[in-house]
This record gives C-alpha cells, structure tokens and sequence, in this order.
C-alpha cells in the first residue's frame, strides 16, 4: 500500500474541513492551521510504522485537535481559553470515504464553518492581497511556494505576509463564524471574490501535478449557494452563483482522455450539462430584474453567450464584445482587456485585436495568458518566429501541467 499517497489524498480531501471546524471552535484561524500540520507531521510517522487507520480523515481530524489543545497547555495566557474548550466538542471525524461533487460538505455545519473560515480570511483588517493569499493557504491549502508562483513573488516575502496575516487575525480577535446580517451586505464583496478564487483554483489548479480540483470547484459552488440562502436579494450572489455553474457546465469536456486540456472551440457542446446552463440561466433572469448591475452578472452573462451556441462558429463575439466593455467600467483591468481584444479577433480581425493587446505588455508580462494570445495573432498574421516567441514565454510561465502540454503542442505545429 502506497501510505505516502493516502496520506496526500486524504489531507487534500479533509485538510480544509478540519481546519475550518478547528478554526470554528478555537477562534483562532493560525492556531488552527498549525494544528492540521502537526496532525500531518505526525501522520508521515505513524502511518509508515503502523499503516493507514480505516477513516484516515478521522484520524486527522482527532490529531489536529489534540495537537491544538497541547499548543494552548503549553502557552500559560491560553489555559483560559482551555478551559472554555473544555467543554467542547471535538470537530467530528469523517465517515468512511468522500463526500462527493454534488455534496461537497456532508452537513450544513460544515458549511457553515467553512463559510466562516472564509470571511475569517477576509476580514477588513487584511489587505486583499493578504486576503488571497491567507485564503489560498488555509482554504485551498496551497503551499507557500505555489503562492508565491501565483504572486510572481519571492517565497520568503510570501510567508512574511503570510505570517502577518495570520497575526492580524489573531490581534483583531476575527471571528471565524458568519457575521451577523447587518455585516453581511458590508463584507459580500471580498468573500465572492475569494469563493471565485476558490473555484477556479479546482477549475484549472495553478500547480501541482493535478491539472484540475474538482474538490474546491464543488466546495466554492456549494459556498456560494449557502451565501445565496443568506442573501437571496443580492444579484452579485446570484451572478457568481450563475457564472460558476456555466462553468461547471462544461467540466466533461474540458480534458480529453489522456489529461489534455481541450480548447472551447474543440469541445463536444453535446455533452455540456443542459441542465446547469438553464439553472444558471434562471438564476440571471431573477438577478437582471433587481437593476442592480455588477461584474459577475457580466461575466455570467457572457458565459452563457458562449453556452447558448450551438456550434463554435455561431458564437455570438458582437454581444460578447459589448459586455466586454460593459465589464470595463466596473474592471477596467488589463485582463479584462485581454479578454476583449479575444473577441475583438471574431469581430474586427487578427490585426485589430493585435492593436488593443499590445499596449497591455508592460502590465501583462508575467501573465502566460497574454503571451498566448499573442502567440494565436502573431501565427494567424504570419509571423511565426514571434508567434513561437511569445508561446516559448508562454510556456515558461505556466505551471499547470494540462496548460504546459497544450502549448508544448502548439509549438510543435
């Protein structure tokens, strides 16, 4: 039995419940997260000598619990809070097995908790910057190293900002629980933000060996319709919500049975999952009605521009072009850009489109995407040596293995 494997995916597939329930009875998101990394530690040893337990998230889960009251014994200014804990349950261990993609989270506790964890990490006494990043640690359990890949920063200076973070938390003595009604409508902003970041870090992993989670893209949908229960009167939930699902609409078709990444204009829209494309669809009709406008209502709207086509070429880029520039006066970022110059391609040509993205170079370097789809105009206007130029850049900045390959291929041609 391969137990370093087991090992790696039982914490994929717990680590982030039993923080959240640890984050959630302890009050302390760091302490919590120490806490699971012991449990790990100790794992590493005790399952070589003695093997797999039977319910290896359980036996996480107990672990990371007793590690955390032992740190809290060892600290004198904790025996308080150890004996508030005292009379507390420990986070209970996982059944046999794994929950599975339409019930990400087995009960609407752990929902709650790990919804909790989020805002925790979103608290307004961090930066947004810190706030992705602490939720890319502790969420989406991402090493410091692949962080700081994502950040195109040094690794020391990401466990710095990581380490003030978690300090932060602790100082400002942050709940790791929903906040109150009152507060939700204030702090909604930053926790849709980090829920996407969540579901596109399991839509297309930005490392590791895996090219996709399809764990944390059911966790973030799972997330976002709790906060819809929340708060069914706002419309940026509900585009989220919309965007996400359009996008899981086509997750059977995304990778080829070797792994492969497939490109949109390549997939077998015969297989896209109708009956997301209309639950998304139903959920924009409720959202438009509200005269409430916002980003992920746009970017839902063109999602389903692209599921509406039958066929490729009946992609509608005129009414993608034009929510494009809707996008632009809520983002009016060099990506979104990007993603206008895309369509601009289908609407005004190779040249054209050339004309709006290379302005954008100096903001977009590090950006593997640019240097694609600069590579896509360059080759289709001719000029293949820096068409291979920009893909050769392109490949240098991708980490996840189906992207690299997809490129590796492009090169060949």
């Amino acid at each position: 039995m391969d137990d370093a494997g087991e090992l790696e995916r039982a914490y994929r597939q717990e680590a982030t419940r039993i923080r959240a329930a640890l984050a959630a009875r302890l009050g302390d998101v760091a302490l919590a997260e120490e806490s699971v990394q012991d449990a790990f530690i100790e794992a590493l040893e005790h399952w070589r000598a003695d093997g797999v337990p039977p319910n290896p998230g359980g036996w996480l889960a107990t672990t990371a619990w007793r590690k955390a009251v032992d740190r809290i014994r060892r600290d004198r200014a904790g025996q308080e809070k150890l004996a508030l804990l005292a009379a507390t349950v420990p986070p209970s261990p996982a059944p046999p097995g794994h929950p599975g993609e339409n019930d990400a989270w087995g009960s609407g506790d752990q929902a709650d908790e790990l919804l909790g964890l989020i805002f925790a990490c979103c608290h307004p006494s961090l930066s947004r910057e810190s706030q992705i990043a602490l939720t890319l640690r502790v969420v989406c359990g991402l090493t410091t190293a692949e962080i700081s890949a994502a950040f195109l920063a040094s690794e020391p200076a990401m466990a710095q900002r990581l380490s003030r973070a978690r300090k932060a938390l602790r100082e400002t003595g942050a709940a790791v629980r929903i906040p109150d009604p009152d507060q939700l409508g204030i702090r909604v902003g930053e926790v849709l933000a980090v829920i996407y970041l969540v579901f596109n870090e399991g839509y297309l992993a930005s490392a590791g060996r895996t090219p996709a989670r399809r764990d944390l893209a059911a966790q973030a949908v799972a997330l976002n319709r709790l906060l819809h229960t929340l708060m069914p009167g706002e419309p940026e939930v509900l585009g989220l919500l919309a965007l996400m699902l359009l996008h899981e609409s086509r997750a059977a078709t995304r990778f080829d049975g070797w792994g492969r990444l497939v490109r949109l204009a390549d997939q077998d829209r015969s297989l896209w999952d109708r009956a997301l494309i209309a639950e998304a669809t139903r959920l924009l009709s409720r959202a438009m009605p509200m005269h409430r406008p916002g980003p992920y209502q746009i970017q839902a709207a063109i999602a389903a521009v692209h599921a509406a086509a039958r066929r490729y070429a009946d992609t509608d880029w005129r009414r993608i072009r034009a929510l494009y520039d809707r996008l632009l006066r809520f983002e009016p970022s060099p990506v979104v850009r990007l993603n206008r110059a895309v369509a601009t391609r289908f609407v005004l040509g190779p040249q054209a489109a050339l004309a709006e993205i290379e302005p954008l170079a100096g903001d977009l370097d590090g950006y593997r995407l640019f240097h694609a789809v600069r590579g896509e105009l360059l080759a289709e206007l001719g000029d293949h040596e820096q068409a291979s130029a920009a893909n050769e850049r392109a490949l240098e900045l991708a980490a996840n293995p189906a992207e690299r390959e997809l490129l590796a291929r492009r090169l060949a041609l």
